[in-house]
């Protein structure tokens, strides 16, 4: 298959994998999100300039395991990561929260609730915390994804061959093989010394030259699918365990970024940068690289990475989690911020608290104006693909 058919292809995948679900939509067309931020600007708090997610939804959050083994609820997704307003973040966090409660069948007050317990739960980040998480009451199914995170091995990335005399990859339909010049610009990359500094870590690093076992074109993401992404097997020595390397196309954001913000002019400089600064589990196992003229990096998966995959939720726990998931978004936030900052902006933030759902109002009409925006866009993305499949 060439790459233009490839790309057609994927695309066409992603369409018809947007068409599942509203969530699954609101994941995959984040331009829809940005053309209404451009539209909305200024009905918007205007926060201290920090590296935000620029993608914060739920999918983008989950279990990471640092270089030690240890496991944090992170940010886990960094495609458009820029210095920004960071409360776009929370904005495109609501969204997704409150699509979530529609698909549990929840009263359309809960949606105001779980608004006012993000809010909460960011204000209730504390900057003085500068470990990997922060310390807040974890909600059932918090506690369920780190213990599972923290259990998990190889075998449960369904890539059982890992295991075996000769490791390697799969292929099927997640896993498709490279192009010759692909694969040729992959072998080289997995051996440069910076890459397995980074991103194997020292422990790794020490055993030299690394192997590749094997390479693979990964149908993986959703917003993403189309861009290069590949799947790499590496080993420092014949008894030394395997580790799987993820290589991603980074490309130019389309997140409103800060006026006159430094950032790299690299996407894949970029992406590192504002990992290192938002989820440090993730950050000081990334590395930046370049294949085909294209932009990529690169990172060791872990069994213990895992995205937060919420079903239907009653009230209080949608509430918990959401008040949770404030706080780890705005304790990733507030660590790049002065004390004072932080209080200042957390306190513009949450407003006057009161005993009712009070969420503020920027961020209630921001939520309900995008999820009217995003039914009628997603009933008509369903609509064009039932057409064209007549």
């Amino acid at each position: 298959m060439s790459t233009k058919d490839r790309e057609t292809f994927l695309t066409m995948r992603r369409n018809l994998k947007m068409a599942r679900s509203p969530q699954t939509f609101i994941r995959g067309t984040t331009t829809l999100f940005y053309e209404w931020l451009e539209r909305n600007a200024l009905d918007i708090p205007e926060g201290p300039a920090v590296w935000i997610c620029g993608d914060c939804h739920l999918g983008n959050l989950g279990a990471l395991a640092d270089c030690d083994g240890e496991v944090a609820v992170q940010i886990r997704d960094f495609d458009q990561t820029v210095i920004g307003n960071p409360a776009h973040d929370l904005i495109r966090l609501g969204l997704s929260l409150a699509s979530s409660a529609r698909d549990s069948d929840l009263a359309g007050v809960v949606t105001a609730r779980l608004l006012e317990a993000l809010i909460a739960g960011y204000a209730a980040a504390s900057v003085g915390e500068q470990g990997a998480t922060p310390h807040l009451h974890q909600p059932k199914d918090i506690r369920k994804l780190v213990r599972r995170s923290l259990r998990r091995r190889w075998r449960n990335l369904a890539m059982d061959s890992f295991d075996t005399k000769r490791p390697s990859l799969p292929r099927n339909k997640l896993l498709w093989p490279l192009h010759r010049n692909e694969r040729s610009d992959v072998l080289a990359l997995c051996k440069e010394r910076k890459l397995r500094a980074t991103v194997l870590g020292p422990e790794k690093s020490k055993f030299g030259l690394h192997r590749v076992l094997d390479a693979a074109y990964w149908i993986k993401g959703c917003s993403s699918l189309g861009h290069l992404r590949c799947a790499v097997l590496v080993r420092a020595g014949r008894h030394e365990p395997v580790s799987l390397l993820d290589i991603k196309e980074a490309v130019p954001a389309c997140a409103p970024s800060t006026p006159g913000a430094a950032m790299p002019h690299d996407p894949a400089e970029r992406v590192v940068m504002g990992a290192k600064a938002l989820s440090p589990n993730l950050g000081d196992r990334i590395v930046g690289a370049h294949i085909l003229d294209k932009a990529v990096f690169v990172r060791e998966i872990a069994p213990q990475d895992m995205k937060l995959d919420v079903g239907h939720l009653a009230e209080h726990e949608i509430c918990a989690i959401a008040y949770y998931l404030g706080g780890v978004v705005g304790h990733a936030h507030g660590r790049q911020m002065d004390d004072h900052i932080w209080r200042s902006w957390s306190t513009e933030v949450a407003g006057q608290r009161t005993k009712k759902p009070d969420a503020p109002s920027w961020l209630w009409l921001s939520v309900i104006d995008l999820l009217s925006i995003h039914d009628k866009a997603y009933l008509e993305h369903c609509w064009r693909l039932a057409s064209a499949h007549q």
